[in-house]
């Protein structure tokens, strides 16, 4: 359901984007409504810019695998390494359907196309997304996972809010790359944990001794 939900949506969404259906006229009324540009949602918005989001994956990613390594676990650098691939394929993903769909902005912004899907949601769903799956197993205690996976969430819907309120982006732009981050993030979890099922069943770790 993961993979098959938001895969479907956004097939749905970016169809009626190319069809410019009756989808896109309620998106762009929706837009109408809620933009209303300031300050705060300038700095919302800059939360899913490669500067701010990437720097912070690659230090996760740093920290996670040398705790791992640290720990003697098997293939340690694997869903660091992974996690760091899925964050490059975000622009070889979105920048083709920006061309493909061609999609203008919004009035607020200046003329231009190519805004369909997010980018900077992209960025900010994968970065963030990734970055709290590599620290879930190091932390202990229900609470503080849940405390991480609820400032995982409001950052991201805050990077949303920011470029809409903002008028950075309709909102489909911003549900639609939620969508397709959803399908991607479910597709390195479950490759990092089919890696490390085959890992526990295969030969034990180099740095374990015999028992």
């Amino acid at each position: 359901m993961l993979l098959a939900l938001p895969a479907v949506l956004f097939a749905l969404i970016t169809w009626q984007v190319v069809a410019d259906g009756p989808l896109v006229r309620l998106d762009e009324r929706l837009s109408r409504v809620l933009v209303q540009p300031d300050r705060f949602s300038e700095l919302l918005a800059d939360l899913g810019n490669v500067q701010v989001a990437v720097p912070l994956l690659v230090l996760v990613t740093g920290y996670t695998a040398w705790r791992a390594r640290g720990a003697g676990t098997d293939r340690w650098w694997l869903p660091g390494a992974a996690a760091v691939v899925l964050m490059a394929l975000v622009p070889v993903l979105v920048v083709p359907l920006k061309e493909l769909t061609d999609r203008p902005g919004t009035p607020v912004v200046p003329p231009a196309v190519g805004y369909y899907p997010s980018g900077h949601t992209a960025t900010a769903a994968v970065a963030y997304g990734c970055a709290t799956l590599l620290l879930l197993p190091r932390l202990n205690g229900p609470y503080v996972r849940r405390a991480l996976l609820a400032v995982c969430l409001a950052l991201n819907l805050g990077v949303g809010f920011g470029l809409v309120r903002r008028g950075y982006h309709w909102p489909l732009d911003v549900v639609a790359s939620w969508c397709l981050c959803t399908v991607m993030i479910s597709g390195y979890v479950l490759y990092v944990s089919r890696s490390s099922r085959r890992t526990f069943a295969g030969t034990p770790s180099s740095r374990t001794g015999p028992s």
